[in-house]
């Protein structure tokens, strides 16, 4: 019996030592990852800040296929919120309670456990750097009594333990954005008429690779010009083509805006006022990146041959831009019109 009591009491001590070292040690921890990424911030924190996205790239959903995702009344900005269920990954919900536009977030995250709930703070941070972003994503924290208990026996620390799993993350998260800005759709909108007009227009000649670049200078230059001169916008800017050279590689172009009249300048400039008459046209949308205008230009060629219809020798072919960088930095959500003049239809009458 003095045995069991000596051997009680020493469990006892045991217990209470143990238990005063695991309370006195320190639970806080962080864990920080950063990711250079190929894309505007604008993008990148539009992904993050939109909670119904996650799914798709962070890493604890896509290791197991038991995760019941609810989404709060709200899922973006400031007081979105979303929780989760599952027997692999555990219980927890997350809400933002700081969202600086393409700047910074900052969201509460809260693990359910048996023993209670565990609450860290996950912090973004969008740095612009040229045409990519320097993407930050952390946790910190301080850890329950259990759960630095449980820590006692494992190898790695919390902290260690996360990081693959946030840099895991942040991969994903750039293949995913790599995906959606470069999906784009080409649609034949088919014959329509366009009633084209007067408009002032700027041209130039280079070689066909230079053309994406210096049509975003010369379109704003046209646009200056015009608003210096208080001469009145009509629609989109649009690029015409005056010559396309495949075998040389060279094209000579026009940037220019419709106005509503005529317009005399009295100055000289290298702006200059030029018409377009109501013409049939084949109509093509491309909605996406630049870079996929050549094809939408192939398809709508592939187009008039397969129905047999031809594009008038003397007209110019035009694009007109709808929507640009200007308007969203998601090339995918980028529209533009291609027109293409067609020959006259020529009706045969019997008398």
């Amino acid at each position: 019996m003095k045995i069991f009591k000596y051997l009680l009491f020493l469990s006892l001590i045991f217990i209470i030592g143990a238990s005063i070292y695991i309370a006195t040690k320190d639970g806080k921890f962080q864990v920080e990852r950063t990711l250079m990424m190929e894309a505007p911030r604008e993008i990148i924190f539009n992904e993050v800040n939109d909670f119904t996205t996650w799914k798709n790239w962070e890493p604890w959903s896509q290791e197991t296929d038991d995760m019941i995702i609810n989404y709060g009344e709200k899922t973006t900005g400031e007081g979105a919120s979303y929780s989760w269920q599952s027997e692999k990954m555990g219980d927890g919900k997350m809400r933002t309670i700081n969202a600086k536009p393409h700047s910074s977030l900052q969201q509460e995250l809260t693990f359910i456990t048996p023993f209670g709930e565990s609450t860290s703070e996950v912090y973004w941070e969008f740095e612009p750097q040229g045409d990519s972003t320097l993407v930050k994503w952390g946790m910190m924290g301080e850890q329950t009594f259990m759960e630095k208990a449980a820590f006692i026996f494992q190898d790695e620390s919390l902290a260690e333990m996360m990081q693959p799993m946030f840099s895991k993350g942040l991969n994903n998260l750039q293949e995913e954005i790599t995906v959606k800005m470069n999906s784009y759709t080409i649609n034949i909108d088919g014959i329509t008429q366009h009633g084209g007009g007067y408009y002032m227009y700027i041209t130039t000649a280079s070689k066909i690779s230079q053309v994406s670049d210096r049509m975003e200078k010369m379109v704003t230059e046209v646009g200056n010009f015009m608003a210096t001169n208080n001469i009145e916008q009509v629609g989109k800017p649009f690029i015409l083509y005056n010559e396309w050279n495949e075998d040389q590689g060279t094209a000579i172009y026009s940037a220019a805006y419709f106005t509503p009249s005529e317009v005399v300048t009295t100055t000289e400039s290298s702006i200059l006022n030029g018409f377009m008459p109501n013409q049939r046209t084949l109509k093509t949308t491309l909605k996406g990146d630049y870079k996929n205008l050549k094809e939408a230009w192939d398809s709508s060629y592939a187009y008039l041959q397969k129905n047999g219809l031809k594009a008038a020798e003397n007209a110019k072919a035009f694009e007109v831009y709808i929507t640009g960088p200007k308007d969203n930095a998601n090339p995918a959500e980028w529209i533009t019109n291609i027109y293409i003049p067609l020959e006259q239809v020529i009706e045969n009458r019997n008398d």
